[in-house]
């Protein structure tokens, strides 16, 4: 049953004073209150322009948390997910203009063409009636496959308002990621119909959608507030887990150059760097298995303004990366007592820090400096 629960955090939220935890960063000592739980697998939060925050778990149910806090809302009308494996409802996304036109976009799995594949599906949310309406799918990744692995899935607006949507090499189609003419491994740019965005690469055999290729599966992305760039968190094998500035017609290696290595211990591709391929802007080894990626700009934490920070699935906790002249300098792994694994981070409306654990008793986390 879905409650309201106060857990366990290492970074600040405001939680009841009576049973907040706190813990010690660098910066700050934190607090962590739980706004809701019971959620199932959650993978993507995104805020509502009231405060209220919707978020999506796998199994392709959408709710809506209160922004204090609470009993969430089931959304009705979601279509399309394919639920199973690493597969099922993974990005949202508001469309810039919203607030007017209550347009949202979902990034899931998907069975069509005699496989699954990564998908985009555009809606209309209604909050009165809590459903989705015009629900219209605008992109399927070609070819399909047959795994149930490394779907991507991240959804981001550029300020164009054009669509960065991510997409996986599916496990067994690695080689796949190094052709720009398919969907595989690839950043994808769009426009709200899922055409191909002005502005994309215009080169021989690329995919008119393809805005770099050679990922391995990307689950975190967000534009940089300054710059307005995609910057990209992306799984590795055995190390070589990755943070990327991808830049349209730029190849990103995988599976020819990696810092990691085969589940097996096998050697994959051909080393670390080859010309005409770009070097990460940093990487792990070993793996944390990265996830959300958001760029702070808040003041509630005014010595992480600029900071990187990034959700580990395996490493279960949060890295906190800073960055200086566009290459990272140092790094703090924080929430490592929490023992979860951190799906999503996104800043709110309020300058404090949302997370997501990826469990079957999901919860959202609110973060803030402890007094």
């Amino acid at each position: 049953m879905r409650k309201i629960a106060l857990a366990l955090g290492l970074l600040g939220a405001w939680a009841l004073p009576a049973t907040a935890e706190t813990y010690q960063t660098r910066d700050y000592k934190l607090e962590v209150e739980t706004l809701a739980d019971g959620l199932d697998a959650p993978w993507s939060l995104a805020f509502l322009p009231d405060g209220r925050m919707l978020v999506g778990e796998r199994p392709g149910r959408l709710s809506v948390v209160p922004a204090a806090g609470g009993e969430p809302v089931t959304i009705e009308g979601v279509e399309g997910v394919s639920d199973g494996g690493q597969g099922g409802l993974h990005g949202i996304a508001l469309a810039p203009d919203f607030e007017t036109t209550g347009t949202m976009y979902y990034c899931h799995a998907a069975s069509y063409g005699g496989g699954r594949g990564t998908a985009v599906t555009r809606a209309q949310l209604d909050l009165n009636a809590n459903r989705l309406n015009n629900v219209t799918r605008i992109f399927e990744q070609s070819p399909v496959g047959a795994t149930g692995r490394h779907f991507g899935c991240r959804l981001v607006f550029d300020r164009d308002g054009m669509l960065f949507v991510t997409t996986g090499d599916r496990g067994n189609q690695m080689d796949s990621a190094q052709d720009p003419s398919t969907g595989i491994g690839k950043v994808i740019r769009i426009d709200t119909d899922g055409k191909p965005a002005v502005g994309n690469p215009e080169l021989e055999g690329w995919d008119k959608r393809v805005w770099s290729i050679g990922h391995r599966n990307i689950q975190g992305a967000a534009l940089h507030p300054e710059t307005g760039e995609l910057w990209t968190a992306e799984h590795g094998a055995r190390g070589g887990d990755e943070v990327n500035n991808p830049q349209a017609g730029k190849n990103y290696g995988w599976p020819v150059i990696t810092y990691g290595i085969d589940y097996s211990g096998a050697k994959i591709g051909e080393g670390t760097h080859k010309e005409g391929m770009e070097q990460p802007a940093h990487y792990w080894d070993p793996s944390i298995a990265p996830s959300g990626l958001m760029i702070y700009t808040g003041d509630a934490f005014p010595e992480w303004k600029g900071n990187y920070f990034i959700g580990a699935l395996r490493g279960a906790s949060v890295a906190r990366l800073v960055f200086d002249g566009g290459k990272p300098v140092a790094e703090e792994r924080i929430l490592q007592d929490l023992g979860e694994r951190i799906r999503d981070v996104v800043q709110g409306p309020d300058g404090l820090i949302y997370l997501l654990t990826d469990s079957g008793d999901g919860k959202v986390l609110r973060l803030k400096v402890s007094p």
